[in-house]
């Protein structure tokens, strides 16, 4: 998903440690330089580091998928994901014949699905369900919380993490739970859609997941 000021990607961290940050700092530095060199301008092209959250590949990632396509929907800008050309869905919907940015198959094997006409089929009802119900709604465990899932993944993620856990506590009930900031450190309402994250809540994640 790419908005006027921001990015959202999920990324499948299958190659071990360090491959997430190492991506990201490869993405970061040639958009940046790409963008200066075209505009003839210097300085910092990002305003803030990424934030990154570890999602349990169940039904905590179709939310978090599903959450991102909504994005410019919850801005206002469009009605429908369709209608934003920029995202995901409009990938799974109408596949690109070149430089294609979703791995199709890893997102097919993660949703238990076999075929492309499944996976174009699943996805737009899920999209279509959140529409309908207009579950537009801001859910900050995807922009606070550096873990998401089940209590056990969440708890076991933390214990791997270590020292780089303190501070963080779980919370959430039966259906989610979350990994994040004791004390929650966003603005009740974030004004506009300009909500970059800060480096005080800010987790950079450098480990496998």
């Amino acid at each position: 998903m790419v908005t006027s000021n921001h990015v959202h990607l999920v990324i499948r961290d299958d190659k071990g440690k360090a491959v997430i940050p190492q991506t990201m700092q490869l993405i970061a530095g040639r958009t940046g330089q790409e963008y200066n060199q075209r505009k003839g301008r210097n300085g910092a092209f990002w305003e803030d580091r990424y934030h990154a959250a570890a999602v349990e590949t169940d039904l905590h990632l179709v939310r978090c998928l599903i959450y991102i396509d909504l994005n410019m929907v919850r801005a206002g800008v469009v009605n429908h994901p369709s209608e934003w050309p920029f995202s995901g869905y409009g990938e799974i919907q109408n596949p690109r014949q070149r430089y294609t940015i979703i791995d199709s198959m890893s997102l097919m094997e993660l949703l238990g699905v076999k075929t492309m006409d499944a996976l174009r089929k699943t996805y737009k009802d899920f999209i279509e369900e959140a529409v309908q119900k207009q579950n537009y709604q801001r859910q900050p465990q995807w922009t606070e919380s550096i873990v998401v899932g089940s209590e056990a993944f969440v708890r076991d993620t933390k214990a791997r993490l270590g020292i780089k856990a303190v501070g963080r506590k779980i919370m959430g009930n039966d259906e989610t739970y979350e990994l994040r900031e004791s004390a929650d450190p966003y603005n009740a309402i974030i004004q506009g859609k300009n909500s970059g994250l800060r480096q005080q809540n800010t987790f950079f994640w450098d480990d496998s997941n």
